[in-house]
């Protein structure tokens, strides 16, 4: 069966009532999540997580896709409207975005940006369809040295790519590599790290932990900024139309942020957020109009806000065909996966095709649903706005206990939910970042598994983790990068400190 008939078969299965509505309430709750400010994409996906398990695996797995991408569409309202980027993959469009807001042209920005969200995050599901297969067959003969190596090296880049020191980053990772080791033992049988409490021979759960790092915690910074957000500038629908001169700045912006966004979707990383500064970096080089950026320029928009969604969707190639989240967003998916008893990894495609090609094929679907939802109803996210930050912060608290108690009716979990919503607080307060915890737990009993895969294979010969040709190179790829890394950062301190010495404070 070729590619074409595969994502027909997708279509097929998406295109059921079930799957419908998931992939339809998803790209709305997306939606909602990214327009609200100071939610954050993370945070969002973490706390409507649990809705998605009352679904079958196809259905479920839709939905936490179509609250994916969804973000990235309402993720930069906020931007143009507000001046607040309601994700840092919207950064930039706050710098030309809101200046065509205070020119009174809020409603042709907002255009520009969802047209070119839609083409593309089109071109680039387009790409995905023709390139994820040949990864996931190319993947189907790894071994535990080669998924070994993919697990560290998912851990090891996102620690360093989170900014920040090296123990910002490292520290969280550990503590999830510990809470991913409470469990009976597969091999053995025997507990460990129980403390005595039989519940936890199960594990910890994965969605708890997430919710309550990303989503609790989100809460209670929620609650210490008593900062009040400005008024939106109301959008009406006929304010809309952007000039033919607006679309005609826009195409080539388009395709440029299109080409960069994608390429840097596929690369471990913040793929979404690098790619529009870079993007918008091309357009100072290559613009015609390079004079007017930061004053309100139509490209200031248009370009990031392509690389922002395609690259998005080209995360979803390392996703499916490998099972390496490079986002934490992405990691809540595999998280969503091992619960619905998926394994995800380059089998998906063969053992569940219905979830590989069903989500590729809802990303079209989502992407038409978007921008009918992004347009029309703009009024309605300009609404949404104006809610009060007291009835959103219980409205979150409810939905993040509720939904992770209703996943196993288990009283731990909620015990669970708010120890990491503290903990998750604490530790960002202090600058340290989430993501790796998270994708620590989710990732560390993997690497685990192959491991001890791999020793039992090689009868404790740990050289059988370096033999294969496609492993020794990963190894070497991971570090190349890491010296590559450190070399720039050194650089950076020299340059810093050169600065420094020649303008005294």
């Amino acid at each position: 069966m070729d590619i074409l008939q595969q994502l027909i078969y997708g279509f097929e299965v998406v295109l059921t009532p079930e799957n419908l509505a998931a992939a339809l309430i998803g790209c709305l709750a997306g939606t909602i999540v990214g327009v609200l400010p100071g939610l954050g994409p993370t945070a969002g996906a973490a706390v409507l997580l649990p809705l998605t398990f009352t679904l079958g695996p196809v259905a479920g797995l839709i939905m936490i896709a179509a609250i994916y991408y969804g973000v990235q569409y309402g993720g930069s309202l906020t931007s143009v409207l507000l001046n607040i980027p309601g994700e840092t993959s919207s950064v930039m469009t706050t710098v030309d975005g809101y200046q065509l807001t205070r020119q009174g042209r809020a409603g042709a920005a907002l255009f520009i940006m969802t047209i070119g969200s839609f083409i593309a995050a089109t071109v680039a599901v387009i790409l995905v369809t023709w390139i994820g297969p040949p990864v996931a067959e190319f993947a189907i003969n790894f071994g535990p040295p080669e998924f070994l190596a993919l697990a560290v090296i998912g851990l090891i880049f996102l620690v360093r790519i989170m900014g920040g020191s090296l123990a910002s980053g490292l520290i969280p990772m550990v503590i999830g590599l510990a809470l991913g080791t409470v469990a009976m033992d597969a091999v053995s049988g025997t507990n460990r790290l129980e403390f005595g409490i039989p519940a936890l021979a199960q594990g910890i759960d994965v969605v708890a932990v997430a919710v309550g790092v990303f989503g609790i915690a989100e809460v209670m910074r929620l609650v210490a900024d008593d900062a009040r957000l400005p008024t939106p500038q109301k959008v009406r629908m006929r304010d809309l139309r952007p000039t033919r001169e607006d679309v005609r700045r826009s195409w080539a912006p388009w395709g440029r942020g299109t080409i960069t966004g994608f390429i840097f979707g596929l690369l471990p990383g913040p793929g979404p957020t690098v790619s529009t500064f870079v993007a918008y970096k091309f357009e100072r080089i290559f613009s015609k109009n390079r004079d007017q950026l930061g004053k309100g320029a139509i490209e200031g928009i248009a370009s990031p806000e392509a690389a922002n969604n395609a690259a998005a969707t080209s995360g979803m190639v390392p996703l499916l065909s490998l099972g390496i989240p490079f986002t934490p967003v992405l990691a809540l998916m595999v998280a969503a996966m091992m619960i619905q008893g998926v394994t995800p990894g380059p089998l998906l495609s063969v053992q569940h095709p219905e979830i590989f090609w069903g989500v590729i094929a809802s990303m079209y679907i989502g992407n038409v649903v978007l921008v009918i939802l992004n347009l029309p109803l703009i009024g309605v996210w300009v609404r949404l706005l104006q809610i009060p930050r007291s009835i959103l912060i219980s409205v979150i608290t409810v939905v993040s206990i509720v939904g992770t108690y209703a996943l196993n009716s288990s009283m731990l979990d909620v015990i669970v939910l708010v120890l990491a919503g503290v903990l998750g607080y604490v530790l960002s307060h202090y600058g340290y970042h989430m993501a790796p915890l998270a994708l620590g737990l989710i990732l560390g009993p993997f690497a685990e598994r192959y491991l001890r895969e791999g020793l039992f294979i090689s009868q404790g010969d740990v050289t059988y983790f370096v033999t294969s040709p496609i492993a020794a190179v990963l190894w070497v790829l991971l570090v190349l990068g890491l010296v590559a890394q450190a070399v720039f950062s050194m650089r950076a301190r020299r340059a810093g400190r050169t600065l420094v010495e020649v303008v005294p404070e």
